[in-house]
């Protein structure tokens, strides 16, 4: 389980009505990411991106992804693909990596309250579900986050500057549990 570095209380609304989840995953084509450890960040997002997707769509959720090949989408484009949708929630994957190569853990970022709220229960969801330091969820003004008009999140699925870390990330078996406990999260955060 996810060690916490600080609790964070959250009192919960009704829950988060949608009908549609935008799968964001996150770089590709001429945007490779991080890399680091043999691990290419743009690989890595797409994959659990597909994963995500298809535990959403076999629980019975309407899903659009982003991108679904390592092709390039622009930042703003990917607001536009979600801006689209009606009754939507937007999850954009990435993995983190850090000069200083003992940063790890997993960490949720959001921009909006009703974000806080997906970002809180996504977070929870990891932190129950998938081994790692827990480094909580916090406020961010990332472009994809700034220009989306729906709850919406960033989820940073490990550092791939870390070795131990990177070991775990480049494992199917973990990005599937990635995958899963996002999807859980998702779900949780509608009730």
């Amino acid at each position: 389980m996810l060690a916490p570095l600080m609790m964070v209380a959250a009192v919960r609304a009704a829950g988060l009505p949608f009908s549609t989840v935008v799968i964001d995953a996150g770089h590709g084509g001429r945007d490779g990411g991080a890399v680091w450890n043999g691990l290419l960040e743009r690989n890595l997002t797409l994959d659990v991106a597909k994963r995500l997707d298809a535990a959403l769509r076999a629980r019975g959720v309407r899903t659009l992804m982003t991108r679904r090949s390592d092709t390039t989408v622009e930042l703003s484009t990917r607001a536009v693909i979600a801006n689209r949708c009606r009754s939507a929630v937007f999850v954009s994957i990435h993995f983190n990596a850090c000069r200083d190569r003992s940063a790890s853990g997993i960490e949720t970022h959001y921009r909006s309250a009703r974000g806080k709220e997906l970002a809180l229960s996504v977070q929870r969801s990891l932190d129950k579900r998938v081994t790692g330091i827990n480094r909580n969820v916090s406020y961010a003004d990332y472009k994809v986050l700034r220009e989306t008009r729906m709850p919406a999140v960033l989820v940073e699925c490990g550092f791939i500057s870390n070795k131990k870390e990177a070991r775990l990330c480049a494992s199917p078996a973990h990005r599937q549990k990635l995958a899963e406990a996002i999807a859980t999260g998702i779900l949780e955060a509608k009730k």
